[in-house]
């Protein structure tokens, strides 16, 4: 049985930005600082068929043979599927436990990649919207932050779309950056929830369920990082837009290519970053918020 002293996990990772992040992992590990043997990736999906196919996609990728870049081609990088739903509290349960249980000494990153974008606006899109993208990827950063080896990463994929613009009231935007704990940032939501319920969101909120849910994830992964450095963990957690990419999700939309979207997400996994914790960044760089 193969040891991996290196071990990390990617969400959403059958597609898209996802896909295109656990192979820029694979191409890019051998020369990176956080080389130090083979590295284990779980690529996660939750719909067993698709992350399944995807996986085969990784093993039949033609650059990542060229490079040899996987163990099937006396590489450094094993991709296994492990099954995970973000909007299912169970899955995501069952995906910590058996990190926990394979990994008992902890992995060194987690990548939350998993999101949807649901086309319209209304009180049902809004619940759905933050259901998987905030809740979901906050109770999966809570369960796995604490199995991540001190001085691992957390990055959590967000948007450009979740900046504090002027749609946001001055009072919104001051509680988002003063909030000292995750909780701070969850009263928020639930505001937004009830105000898009009761048809008053508009003074205070843009009409956009994915673009809050996204200001939602920046904002408590601010917190979390901060919490942990006043904990002394080395622990580096940053959120990221990967930019405007042609995927499902943008409809054809976008400028970047997969590849090119999941080059700041693999920087924040793998990269020399100075340090950087609880930053918001894009094109390799920090960005404000």
């Amino acid at each position: 049985m193969t040891s991996y002293p290196r071990v990390g996990a990617v969400t959403g990772a059958n597609k898209g930005i996802g896909l295109a992040i656990v192979r820029q992992l694979a191409l890019q590990y051998p020369k990176s600082p956080s080389n130090n043997g083979p590295l284990l990736i779980y690529l996660t999906a939750r719909n067993d068929e698709k992350g399944r196919v995807a996986v085969d996609s990784i093993l039949e990728d033609t650059q990542l043979r060229e490079a040899k870049a996987l163990r099937s081609h006396d590489g450094l990088t094993e991709v296994e599927y492990l099954k995970l739903d973000i909007s299912s509290k169970q899955s995501i349960e069952d995906f910590a436990t058996h990190l926990k249980t394979e990994h008992p000494d902890g992995i060194d990153f987690l990548i939350n990649n998993a999101a949807i974008a649901m086309q319209g606006f209304d009180d049902n899109v809004v619940r759905e919207t933050l259901h998987t993208n905030y809740y979901g990827t906050l109770h999966a950063t809570q369960l796995l932050l604490p199995h991540i080896k001190n001085g691992g990463r957390l990055v959590n994929v967000a948007s450009m779309s979740g900046q504090l613009t002027s749609k946001y009231s001055d009072s919104i935007k001051s509680r988002f950056l003063a909030a000292n704990a995750p909780e701070d940032i969850t009263k928020l939501m639930q505001e937004f929830t009830s105000a898009v319920e009761n048809g008053s969101h508009e003074r205070d909120w843009p009409s956009a369920a994915y673009a809050v849910s996204k200001a939602g994830v920046i904002g408590f992964t601010r917190t979390l990082a901060r919490q942990n450095r006043e904990n002394a963990s080395e622990t580096l957690i940053n959120s990221c837009c990967p930019g405007w990419v042609k995927t499902d999700m943008t409809r054809g939309g976008g400028v970047k290519t997969p590849d090119q979207g999941a080059q700041t997400p693999v920087l924040l996994a793998l990269g020399d970053i100075g340090g950087s914790n609880g930053e918001f960044w894009q094109h390799e760089k920090i960005i404000e918020w």
